[in-house]
């Protein structure tokens, strides 16, 4: 599948204000319609609030779907979502 155009997470202002960073990796489901039928962590940041905001946010994410010749399928794609503070 495709991204289309997904806004990023919110960042957690708990997060933010403990300076907390990190990535995680999610494993998503995508169904033939491009929508996230079921999202799981494959690897975690490390912190409760950024992980639920990178679920809560792919949850609601628009896919292309993935096709075998022109017939769009279910498929299984891996997203990273990384939070980074800046100065």
């Amino acid at each position: 599948p495709k991204y289309q155009r997904n806004p990023q997470p919110s960042y957690p202002l708990s997060a933010r204000r403990q300076r907390q960073e990190g990535l995680v990796v999610l494993t998503v489901k995508v169904t033939a319609l491009g929508r996230a039928e079921l999202v799981e962590f494959k690897h975690s940041s490390g912190f409760p609030a950024l992980d639920e905001a990178a679920i809560q946010a792919v949850r609601r994410w628009q896919f292309q779907p993935a096709r075998i010749d022109s017939i769009a399928v279910d498929s299984v794609v891996e997203i990273p979502v990384r939070f980074r503070l800046t100065e």
